[in-house]
């Protein structure tokens, strides 16, 4: 019996709609502990940048000081980088997109990088809706200065040596909504598809995305005892929405029952899509976002979801009334007015 041969399998590697590989978006081999929740995300942000088909160039990686501020290292080396000083690192995203705005910004930090030291740039980086990808690993402790508890380990939580916090939590999302971020919404670094879909959205948003993604330290806070260990998230994760994500690039077939699903068009053309698990939760009303977090709190639940979006607000570059032209660009003659202007300037204070 004659039987037709199968045809050769492709040698080339599969490519992007820019025709790029995974490979051009993968950074250096990680140093983090095995099993450490910080190298999933790397991940996900790895498969979101090329399943959107950004330009790696066009992207620029930021962070402060922690386990987290390492992360950068680990994915998209062909992307601009910059390590600052601890708890700094939304000064240096500022100076970044104020002179390119045709920048891509991701920040990456940390719980105790953004809610102790940091939390000064915190909350004005969040009221002034700066186009920045602000993503916290979040796993409640210090895991360079061997593991105490941060300003988001939850009240009664307890640390590998017995230990119980007796302290409050921050709850960064919260604040975040609060203090005008458009685009707010949190995760684990265990659920791929969820922290997928968020991701790529926060890749089509224009405006200050605060993703809190709560990322276990194997090493000091995955114990018997511990809210932000593997088996705690799981055992009490509470999901607001399923998320699916339709990039404007590709057809939108995406389909649920009537009156189920929230759609949110994106500012390049996107579309989010949520399908409700719970009733009447609507992402762009900033006060039902605030109840439903603080309510999941008291319940004890670790709520994940897209929490708040609004995709009108003006950024950081517009209410400043910046030139369409980055900053970076623009001649001496325009940047640097010349002596004359100087002599007006004065004598307008005399």
């Amino acid at each position: 019996m004659a039987t037709t041969p199968a045809e050769p399998r492709s040698s080339e590697p599969k490519t992007n709609r820019i025709g790029l590989t995974v490979i051009d978006y993968k950074g250096g081999k990680t140093t983090l502990c095995a099993g450490c929740g910080h190298n999933a995300i790397s991940e996900r942000i790895v498969e979101a940048m090329y399943d959107m088909g950004v330009q790696p160039e066009r992207v620029v990686k930021l962070s402060g000081i922690g386990c987290s501020s390492k992360s950068p290292a680990y994915f998209m080396n062909r992307s601009h980088s910059f390590n600052s000083v601890h708890g700094r690192m939304p000064s240096v995203a500022t100076g970044a997109m104020l002179a390119n705005r045709n920048l891509i910004a991701l920040g990456v930090s940390g719980d105790g990088d953004t809610a102790s030291i940091g939390i000064g740039q915190f909350v004005h980086l969040m009221r002034r809706n700066l186009p920045l990808i602000y993503i916290i690993e979040d796993n409640g402790v210090y895991g360079l200065t061997k593991g105490q508890f941060s300003a988001t380990a939850d009240l009664g939580s307890k640390l590998k040596s017995g230990v119980i916090n007796d302290l409050p939590p921050i709850d960064t999302c919260g604040l975040a909504i609060e203090l005008g971020a458009t685009f707010v919404g949190r995760s684990f670094s265990g659920d791929k598809r969820q922290l997928s879909a968020l991701l790529k959205a926060a890749i089509a948003h224009h405006g200050t995305v605060m993703l809190d993604v709560v990322s276990p330290c194997v090493t000091f806070n995955d114990h018997e005892g511990s809210t932000k260990s593997y088996k705690y998230v799981k055992d009490h994760e509470e999901t607001l929405q399923e998320i699916s994500f339709v990039p404007h690039f590709e057809e939108i077939d995406v389909e649920y029952d009537p009156g189920t699903t929230v759609n949110v068009t994106m500012h390049d053309g996107s579309s989010l899509r949520l399908r409700k698990l719970e009733e009447d939760y609507d992402p762009t009303n900033r006060i039902a976002a605030m109840t439903r977090l603080s309510e999941a709190h008291d319940k004890g639940e670790v709520l994940t979801g897209l929490f708040y979006v609004n995709t009108k607000a003006p950024t950081f570059l517009e209410m400043l009334n910046m030139v369409d032209q980055p900053l970076a660009t623009l001649p001496e003659s325009l940047t640097r007015p010349g002596r004359e202007a100087l002599e007006a300037a004065m004598e307008e204070l005399r």
